[in-house]
C-alpha cells in the first residue's frame, strides 16, 4: 500500500475544510448596534424570513445536504449574534397551504433541526401566504389547526406577547390583503383590543384620553374611537406582508395619506382604493406584494407601532412612513429563489430606541465550487499518493 507522499498533507486537507466552512459560516453583517451586552436589560431578536421548507416531501439533496449546511449558517449566526429571542416572519414552508396537519408538523420539526441545540430559544413564528395559502383558499378552519401547533397565536392567526418589558403584535397579515375572509373581523378584534390596552396603560384608561373630544367613525361594528397615542408608542408589529409604499424607491419617506386623527372610515379594510376594488384591486395587491392603502392606515392609526417588522418582499429594505413609522423588511433566508440568503439582527433599548443589523450568508453556489474544490484535491491527492 502506497504511502501518502507528505504526511502532513490530510492534516492540512482537515484544518483547511474546518477554516473553510467557518468562513463560509460566518454571516456578514452591517449596521446595528455593538456587541449585545445581557446585562443591559436590551432585548436581542434575530429575524428570519421565507425558509420555504419542505418537511417530509423534501428531497434528498434538501436532506443530506442544504439542511445540513443551512443548520452549520444558522448555528454560526446565532453563536455571532447571540439573540434572546428568534422570529420568523412567515413561509416557514414552501407549500404549507397546500399540506395536511402532519406535513405542517413535519416542517416545524425540520425547522427545530436546522436551529439544533438554539431550538431552546425563545421563538415566534408568523404565518404567510405560503403558509396558509392566497386570498381565493384562505380558510378559517384550517389556518386553525396550523396555528395550534405554534405557541403565541390564536385561531385567526394573530398574537400579542411581552418578553423582557418589550411588546409585541404578530398579525396574519393574508387575511390583511384580502377583502372578502373570514378572518378578517378577528384581526379587527385584535388590533383595537390592543389599541385600547395600550391606551389604558399610557394614559390610565381610555376614557381619561378620550375627555374633551368626539368619538370617531364607526369600524364596522366596533365602534372606533380616536386614538390619543403619539407615533412610535405603541408594540412592535410583526407581520409577512410589507405595508403599502406609494413609491418603489425607500428613500420616498411618504406613505399613505392620512384621515383625520383618531377616524378610520367604515369597512376600512375592505376598501382597497377609490378607483379599484374587488377582484381587481386584490390580484395589483397581490402583484406589489404589500398591503392595501387602507389597511396600511389602520394598522398605523390603531397601534401606532414602535417599528414594523415584514417580509415577503425576498429583499431588506428600511423605510419611514409618513407619520414616522419605521417599517423594516427582513430578506429570504433560503437559496430556492436566487439570491443571496439574510436575516435581520435588532435590538430592542429599554428606553425606547431601536437598532437594526442586516447579515448576509454565502450564496450556494460559492459552497458548491468550495465543497467541489475540496473533493477534488482530496481525489488528486489519493491518486498521487498511488503513483509515488
Amino acid at each position: 500500500m502506497a504511502a501518502w507522499p507528505n504526511p502532513w498533507l490530510p492534516l492540512f486537507l482537515v484544518v483547511a475544510l474546518i477554516a473553510f466552512e467557518d468562513w463560509l459560516s460566518t454571516p456578514s453583517c452591517s449596521g446595528g448596534s455593538p456587541a449585545h451586552d445581557p446585562a443591559s436589560g436590551d432585548l436581542r431578536a434575530m429575524l428570519v424570513a421565507d425558509l420555504m421548507l419542505l418537511g417530509s416531501d423534501a428531497m434528498y439533496a434538501d436532506r443530506f445536504f442544504r439542511n445540513q449546511i443551512m443548520s452549520k449558517l444558522v448555528t454560526k449566526s446565532i453563536e455571532t449574534s447571540n439573540p434572546d429571542m428568534i422570529i420568523v416572519l412567515g413561509d416557514v414552508s414552501a407549500k404549507g397551504s397546500e399540506q395536511n396537519e402532519s406535513k405542517w408538523v413535519a416542517v416545524l420539526e425540520q425547522f427545530e433541526g436546522i436551529l439544533g441545540r438554539y431550538s431552546s430559544l425563545p421563538l415566534h413564528i408568523v404565518l404567510g401566504d405560503k403558509d396558509v395559502g392566497g386570498c381565493s383558499n384562505l380558510d378559517g378552519k384550517f389556518v386553525h389547526r396550523m396555528t395550534k401547533h405554534l405557541p403565541g397565536l390564536d385561531s385567526s392567526g394573530c398574537g400579542a406577547f411581552e418578553i423582557s418589558n418589550i411588546s409585541f403584535v404578530s398579525l396574519n397579515a393574508v387575511a390583511l390583503l384580502c377583502d372578502d375572509n373570514v378572518l378578517r373581523s378577528s384581526l379587527e378584534k385584535v388590533m383595537e383590543k390592543e389599541s385600547h390596552r395600550f391606551q389604558s396603560k399610557l394614559f390610565n384608561g381610555v376614557e381619561h384620553c378620550l375627555m374633551g373630544s368626539e368619538k370617531g367613525q364607526g369600524f364596522g361594528d366596533q365602534g372606533w374611537r380616536q386614538n390619543c397615542m403619539t407615533a412610535g408608542s405603541g408594540p412592535i408589529i410583526l407581520l409577512h406582508i410589507p405595508l403599502h409604499r406609494p413609491h418603489k424607491s425607500d428613500r420616498g419617506a411618504i406613505s399613505v395619506p392620512m384621515f383625520p386623527e383618531g377616524t378610520v372610515p367604515h369597512h376600512s379594510l375592505a376598501s382597497l382604493t377609490s378607483k379599484q376594488s374587488g377582484a381587481d384591486a386584490r390580484k395589483l395587491h397581490d402583484r406589489l406584494h404589500t398591503l392595501p392603502a387602507n389597511s396600511t392606515q389602520y394598522i398605523l392609526q390603531a397601534l401606532k407601532p414602535r417599528i414594523i417588522f415584514s417580509a415577503h418582499a425576498d429583499r431588506f429594505s428600511d423605510y419611514i412612513h409618513a407619520d414616522g413609522t419605521r417599517e423594516v423588511t427582513v430578506p429570504a433566508m433560503t437559496w430556492k429563489k436566487g439570491g443571496m440568503p439574510g436575516f435581520v439582527i435588532a435590538t430592542f433599548g429599554q428606553k425606547g430606541a431601536v437598532s437594526v443589523k442586516c447579515c448576509w450568508l454565502a450564496q450556494e453556489w460559492y459552497i458548491m465550487t468550495g465543497y467541489s474544490a475540496f473533493l477534488f484535491l482530496i481525489v488528486l491527492a489519493v491518486k498521487w499518493s498511488h503513483w509515488i
